[in-house]
């Protein structure tokens, strides 16, 4: 790779003379003398072959040029300076990085919300933020390559943080069989008929929740899937209500009218990784997910329709 012939030193001072109006503005803020900073611009005009700056009267003036490069390299020194601070905050022990892992059934606008108001306060530290499904959550907190964890599953070995609990509501299609029986249903109504299930990301004890034994059973890989499944008429299933309001509110879906057990109610739970420190981002990021799980699911969603 070519080595750059300007330095990033080169390319403040130019701001310097054009953000304060000139060589002697310049030399004043930066705490040089104004030969220094005359001589660096100069040096830097030889060294691109392009004249960067004229001279209108008694104040500096950029060319086309200049103001091309200039706009460019203002990215190219605060991208510098960014770098320069994380690696600093990583000295003080500030993580470059928080891995996170949630349950897809848990609520996205409580995660938007939170990752939000993190990053202002993230001082470059990243998220993997990465979804499973039932006991992956669990298995991905064991292998250690997580940081957080959002599971619905009280998980042996780990001291939780209780959380609110997702409600999962018994569908159909309006037309489906079930609705059409015009009562109200129990269990073996729903052995007869076609379920979907999702399928759990974990490899090593994969379970069945939600399932009943029916006769007939569609296991599919995702929440969004079994929701499109179960609109267009496919089966029934068990989904996170705030997942498919928009399909109650239209119709598409129907809460079954079932004797017992049509709304479900699991609690989640916040798991840090046991095997390392916790650094000040991730405390960081631990309140904010704490603050907005509080916080009324209609509240984050109607803030996120204003935004």
């Amino acid at each position: 790779m070519k080595a750059p012939r300007v330095t990033l030193d080169q390319w403040r001072t130019l701001q310097a003379v054009v953000d304060h109006g000139g060589f002697a503005q310049a030399a004043e803020a930066l705490h040089r003398s104004q030969s220094s900073v005359s001589y660096t611009v100069g040096r830097m005009q030889e060294q691109l072959g392009v004249p960067l700056l004229r001279i209108d009267g008694r104040k500096a003036v950029l060319t086309e040029a200049g103001g091309v490069l200039l706009r460019r390299s203002r990215q190219l020194v605060k991208q510098a300076s960014q770098l320069e601070d994380l690696a600093l905050h990583m000295e003080q022990g500030w993580e470059a990085e928080v891995r996170l892992v949630v349950d897809a059934a848990y609520p996205s606008a409580r995660l938007v919300h939170a990752l939000t108001a993190f990053m202002p306060q993230s001082r470059g530290c990243r998220v993997r933020l990465r979804e499973e499904v039932l006991s992956g959550v669990e298995e991905v907190l064991h292998e250690g390559i997580a940081d957080l964890a959002i599971s619905g599953y009280n998980i042996p070995g780990y001291l939780g943080t209780e959380m609110n609990a997702v409600e999962f509501v018994a569908v159909a299609h309006p037309d489906h069989a079930l609705h059409k029986m015009n009562r109200t249903l129990n269990f073996q109504d729903l052995e007869s008929q076609l379920q979907v299930v999702i399928r759990d990301s974990g490899r090593q004890q994969p379970r069945d929740v939600g399932w009943l034994g029916a006769e007939q059973r569609w296991t599919v890989g995702s929440l969004g899937t079994a929701t499109t499944f179960v609109s267009s008429g496919l089966g029934f299933a068990w989904l996170p209500r705030h997942m498919i309001s928009r399909e109650l509110r239209e119709g598409v879906l129907k809460p079954l009218p079932l004797d017992q057990g049509g709304s479900r109610h699991p609690l989640f739970y916040l798991y840090s990784n046991k095997d390392k420190p916790l650094g000040p981002a991730t405390q960081i990021l631990i309140e904010l997910l704490r603050t907005f799980d509080t916080t009324p699911l209609s509240t984050l969603e109607a803030t996120a329709l204003t935004v």
